[in-house]
């Protein structure tokens, strides 16, 4: 209450306070319709970038540096709206600058009357008609058009959906072709077939097949004999026309496992690639062309075709009670695409006594990651207890053995 009883506000507030009160974000010239600075559509195009910027830091750096405020150019839109885009800003750009679905769709622009393409880049003092098409869709040259930050991000995202519909019907594909065969696909000799194709990761390789560049049945026809070349069965012999050999060459630590009949102990043998068996696992021996037994597990994706195809050759094996020697086995692994998971789960592995980690290969798309690692173990008792262990790893979704 002040003199002559009225009512007086007080306010009091810092140097620094009264710093943004007058010149800052407080300042009364922002509402009162005052021209202000390049502070506001700095932060506005920091915050653009924030938004729309791929994961990790370096991408971020490049995008900062890749949208300095500089050089810019205004452009018209025929209604009279103005445009501030930057320096080098081309017609996709200013597409993309009004709206995420024009510049997707966009086919081009008339610019001040006259029909101009998408790499033409906006003048001060342009007006821009952008054009489009329901038909258009980004393409990945449109990459290399485009100048903004913004116009990028939106036509990869836009091009790594367009991937991922196409993988899904690739694969949707690839199944039902390989379930009308009775062929069971794994995993991991898919890996190793799509690397040999040229491939990296399972999305581009089922990418490429719905887009019809792959022949799913030449594929599987592929795979076949990929698989069958792994079990041994390169050459048509005869039964009459084995010869099991004992040679120290071919020899894996005799006393693991014991094959067939006593009388036969100490047969040479391998483990088959293409469910690799580790101690514990139930076995079984098959008599490959040159004489080598190789010994698959039970439930491995062969076992059906061999023992209808070969059971001739087919025997019995089983472990001897002596573990110790190191196999692989191969885990997929599957998570939230989080910072530092990789590096988690290689340091659970690498401080189990008597385990290795020989592969690993990550394919991530949309914040998930699907991983296959190959882990050199003694006996399946101590793949299970690392399995128990990867699944505790914040973001681990499922981890399996293939």
């Amino acid at each position: 209450m002040g003199p002559g009883n009225k009512w007086v506000e007080v306010q009091f507030r810092s140097r620094r306070m009264d710093l943004v009160a007058e010149k800052g974000l407080a300042a009364h010239w922002r509402y009162k319709g005052v021209k202000a600075d390049n502070t506001d559509q700095w932060m506005n195009n920091i915050r653009d970038i924030l938004e729309s910027a791929d994961s990790g830091p370096m991408r971020l750096m490049k995008n900062l540096n890749a949208d300095p405020l500089g050089k810019e150019v205004f452009a018209f839109t025929p209604k009279g709206d103005l445009f501030r885009l930057t320096g080098g800003a081309t017609v996709l750009d200013f597409a993309f600058h009004i709206h995420t679905n024009i510049g997707a769709h966009c086919t081009g622009a008339i610019v001040n009357g006259a029909h101009k393409r998408l790499n033409y880049k906006i003048q001060n003092g342009d007006t821009v008609e952008i054009l489009t098409s329901a038909n258009q869709q980004p393409r990945q040259e449109w990459l290399s058009i485009v100048n903004s930050t913004k116009a990028r991000n939106k036509i990869k995202q836009s091009l790594n959906e367009e991937k991922q519909r196409l993988a899904d019907i690739g694969k949707e594909t690839l199944m039902r072709r390989a379930k009308n065969r009775k062929l069971e696909l794994d995993d991991a000799v898919m890996m190793r077939l799509i690397k040999k194709l040229g491939y990296k990761f399972l999305l581009d390789f089922f990418s490429d097949m719905g887009e019809d560049k792959i022949d799913p049945g030449r594929f599987l026809d592929n795979y076949r004999d990929f698989i069958t070349r792994d079990a041994g069965e390169e050459e048509k012999v005869s039964a009459e026309e084995f010869h099991l050999r004992t040679g120290p060459e071919e020899k894996q630590g005799a006393d693991v496992l014991v094959i067939g009949e006593k009388s036969l102990n100490g047969l040479s043998y391998k483990f088959a690639r293409c469910c690799n068996p580790i101690y514990g696992d139930g076995v079984f021996g098959f008599i490959s062309s040159d004489g080598v037994v190789k010994i698959h597990k039970e439930g491995c994706p062969n076992a059906d075709h061999i023992r209808a195809r070969y059971p001739y050759r087919v025997i019995r094996a089983d472990w001897s009670g002596k573990s110790g020697q190191t196999l692989p086995a191969t885990l997929r692994v599957i998570g939230n695409d989080d910072i530092g998971i990789v590096a988690n789960i290689s340091s659970i592995i690498s401080n189990e006594n008597n385990v290795s980690l020989r592969n690993i290969s990550i394919d991530s798309h949309d914040g998930i990651f699907q991983g296959y690692l190959v882990v050199g173990v003694t006996d399946n008792r101590q793949l299970t207890s690392l399995i128990k262990k990867i699944k505790t790893v914040k973001g681990v979704k499922d981890v399996q053995r293939t």
